[in-house]
């Protein structure tokens, strides 16, 4: 079964989730739902804020401890956690659409690096696209959900190398091996924590991050950044101004407002991208 949002509406989002139906937070949502109460309702579980920036899940119905759902061409695993989320991003199906065209310039003998990778989702697209990929998160955990994504996927070619280690570490070894890449995205959080408690702060340590992505450029061709930030004060222009910074100016441009589609017919903003392309 399909992941679908179903409504939006009083800073909340109504999902189905393959055959389940949460409620979760959606802070940016200040209109009125759409659907009726009764299908509010009709929920399984809501995730709940507190004044902590944490929260907890109500359970309405029992619910296993994980299942899977489709997204984004790919079959997912999907499990609440302590944080409110489910494993995926849904408004990064578009980056992932971008990683399997022509237009991402990934193919046969090119390599990607996906840093803050998440549960894989968007490195299993720049393999189906026929690039060799790294695929880099600080927690364990999610590597290792990662791979259950990719096991559940057959489609996808073996060609993900995963790595659970600090982003800052990493590509600064990678800068010492020499080591080049056609492709390099990343979804960097506000706040964060490498695998050895490592601090990361965006304000401090993104515009560092990637001047290094330039070192890390293969500049026998084209080259291409995929940057997606949900942080307050990021905005499209800024995330461009810093990748004019790092990168050169002379890039192209793509950037968009991340939503994922309602079945109301609305959208639902979740964040910003910005794609740079780098002859």
């Amino acid at each position: 079964m399909n992941y679908q949002l179903l409504d939006s509406g009083h800073l909340r989002k109504l999902e189905q989730v393959g055959p389940y139906r949460l409620i979760r937070p959606a802070l940016n949502a200040f209109w009125g739902p759409s659907l009726p109460a009764s299908e509010w309702e009709a929920a399984d579980a809501v995730f709940t804020r507190d004044s902590s920036g944490g929260g907890k899940w109500s359970f309405r119905n029992r619910l296993p401890e994980a299942w899977f759902a489709e997204w984004g061409g790919f079959e997912l695993k999907m499990k609440p956690t302590g944080f409110g989320h489910l494993g995926f991003f849904a408004e990064q199906y578009r980056n992932w659409d971008f990683f399997r065209s022509p237009e991402s310039g990934l193919g046969e003998g090119t390599k990607a690096l996906n840093l803050f990778a998440y549960s894989g989702v968007g490195s299993m697209a720049m393999a189906q696209a026929g690039a060799s990929v790294c695929h880099l998160d600080a927690s364990r955990g999610m590597i290792e959900w990662g791979q259950e994504n990719m096991a559940r996927n057959p489609q996808v070619p073996d060609a993900i190398r995963w790595i659970a280690d600090d982003v800052n570490k990493f590509t600064m070894r990678e800068v010492r091996r020499g080591n080049k890449y056609n492709l390099i995205a990343l979804d960097p959080p506000t706040f964060g924590r490498g695998s050895n408690g490592q601090v990361w702060k965006i304000e401090d340590d993104l515009p560092k991050l990637l001047a290094r992505c330039n070192e890390l450029r293969d500049r026998s061709r084209p080259f291409t950044v995929v940057l997606s930030c949900h942080s307050p004060g990021f905005s499209i222009l800024v995330l461009e101004r810093l990748a004019e910074a790092a990168f050169g100016r002379g890039g192209e441009f793509e950037s968009f407002e991340m939503t994922v589609p309602e079945s109301t017919g609305r959208e639902l903003p979740a964040g910003i991208s910005v794609r740079c392309r780098v002859k």
